[in-house]
């Protein structure tokens, strides 16, 4: 599908899913290699940022792990970004992509200030979009770990060590996608200086610096995610802990208790209990004691 978007000289096209006629007919339009026709059908694996000249093309790839529509937690934009146009494909619907086209066709329709002298400031307002789009991800996650720690104190351990092993595994996954944006941004930093001019620097590192904001709030949310799981995995020890001294007191009082009604239950004519009257009750009376001398015990030695 092919989404075309003009206002003031400049040229938008965004691309989902395009097909071979579809990419063929923008590169063609916007004098871009064929081989970039390629690289916008199909998902790239590596992320990067190379000149070419009249363009620079650019393949970012975004974590969506609450706002996919897809399957896939992990959603890629290729950007082909020239003077006066911005090429965008993607292979899903990209929710803030569309929030940056709402932005884009409200100044259209109001004849509002323009974005930007060149397609450069449009690629600037997509991608901090991006960001904040990743910004309500890791709002979305810190949510969850709210819910999680209630559920730890309420007593719900067991239960959340698969719910933080599912966090964990969204932010690692996000960790992984955001990382090469570092490299691609140093890049763009140094080809952008040189396509754009040096007034453009500015922007580019402000993108830098909301990628860095990014990573920053990420590991915030990370060690939270650590010290909630520290807790939980303390908290089952010592249920755990508790269990067993439950178990080892209960063997401890069973054990003797066991061997003396063995030992009075013998058959033998020089049992001393055996055969007398309420012999039943004296061992039972003996084993009660027992039971009351091995409590004071365990009592004073703090063990119960």
């Amino acid at each position: 599908m092919k989404t075309r978007h003009e206002y003031r000289g400049l040229t938008w096209i965004d691309l989902q899913s395009p097909s071979a006629a579809e990419a063929r007919s923008v590169t063609e339009e916007f004098g871009v290699l064929p081989s970039i026709a390629e690289e916008l059908m199909m998902p790239n694996s590596r992320q990067r940022a190379e000149s070419y000249g009249s363009y620079i093309f650019l393949v970012m790839h975004f974590p969506a792990i609450h706002h996919s529509h897809s399957k896939s937690q992990r959603q890629e934009i290729n950007f082909v970004v020239g003077r006066n146009y911005l090429l965008t494909a993607h292979y899903d619907t990209i929710d803030s992509l569309h929030k940056f086209s709402k932005v884009f066709d409200t100044h259209a329709a109001l004849a509002s200030e323009p974005l930007g002298e060149h397609a450069g400031y449009l690629f600037f307002y997509a991608v901090r979009k991006m960001y904040q789009g990743i910004g309500y991800e890791l709002d979305k996650i810190g949510s969850e770990l709210s819910v999680i720690e209630e559920h730890i104190f309420q007593g719900r351990e067991k239960e959340m060590v698969e719910a933080i092993s599912k966090t964990a595994r969204a932010l690692l996954d996000l960790r992984q996608t955001i990382e090469p944006h570092r490299e691609t941004l140093s890049s763009l930093e140094e080809h952008g200086a040189v396509f754009f001019g040096e007034d453009f620097t500015a922007f580019l590192r402000t993108l830098t610096r909301e990628y860095f904001r990014i990573h920053n709030h990420l590991t915030r949310v990370t060690d939270s995610l650590k010290e909630l799981r520290e807790t939980n995995n303390s908290l089952l020890t010592t249920k755990q802990n508790e269990t067993l001294k439950m178990f080892t007191i209960m063997a401890f009082f069973t054990f003797p208790l066991t061997l003396i009604a063995a030992v009075l239950g013998i058959h033998s004519s020089y049992n001393p209990v055996l055969g007398r009257p309420y012999d039943f009750w004296i061992m039972v009376g003996i084993l009660l004691f027992t039971v009351l001398i091995m409590f004071l015990f365990f009592k004073r030695k703090g063990w119960l």
